[in-house]
C-alpha cells in the first residue's frame, strides 16, 4: 500500500493495511488500534475479482470519516493490483459511484454483482468462511 500519510477528517493520522487473516482492509489509529474493516472475498469462478461485501467502523470512532478513508485506500490498492471490484457493500458501492470517473480513469475496474456473487457471499458468511 502507498506510504502517503492518511488522516481522518480531524487531521489525526491513520493507516490502512491488508488484514489477510480476515480477508479485509483494516484502518488503524496512530496507536495501532483497529477502528474498522472493509471485508472482501475472491469472486467465484472469476480470478482477479474481489467481492467487497461489508464495511464497518466501530461506533466509538464514528463521525471521523474513517469508512471513507478506509474504502478510498482499499480501492487504490486494489486498482494498483489490477483487481476488479465487485461491490456488494452499500458503502463501497456508494464510494465507487461518487468516484467512478476518477477511479476508472486511473485504471480501476468494477463489475456489477451477480446472483452467483450474492450466493457465494451468503454461503461464506453462513459457513463462517468469510
Amino acid at each position: 500500500m502507498a506510504d502517503d500519510q492518511l488522516t481522518d477528517k480531524n487531521g489525526a493520522p491513520v493507516s490502512v493495511a491488508v488484514d489477510q487473516a480476515n480477508s479485509a482492509y483494516a484502518i488503524m489509529l496512530d496507536d495501532g488500534t483497529v477502528a474498522g474493516r472493509t471485508v472482501f472475498m475472491a469472486a467465484p469462478e472469476a480470478p482477479g475479482e474481489w467481492i467487497f461485501y461489508h464495511t464497518e467502523v466501530s461506533e466509538e470512532f464514528g463521525g471521523r470519516a474513517l469508512a471513507t478513508v478506509l474504502i478510498a485506500a482499499a480501492m487504490a490498492d486494489v486498482r494498483a493490483q489490477g483487481i476488479t471490484v465487485v461491490p456488494i457493500c452499500p458503502m463501497v458501492r456508494a464510494w465507487l459511484q461518487k468516484n467512478a470517473e476518477e477511479y476508472e480513469a486511473a485504471g480501476g475496474r468494477v463489475r456489477k454483482a451477480t446472483g452467483k456473487d450474492m450466493e457465494a457471499v451468503e454461503d461464506a458468511v453462513q459457513g463462517g468462511q468469510a
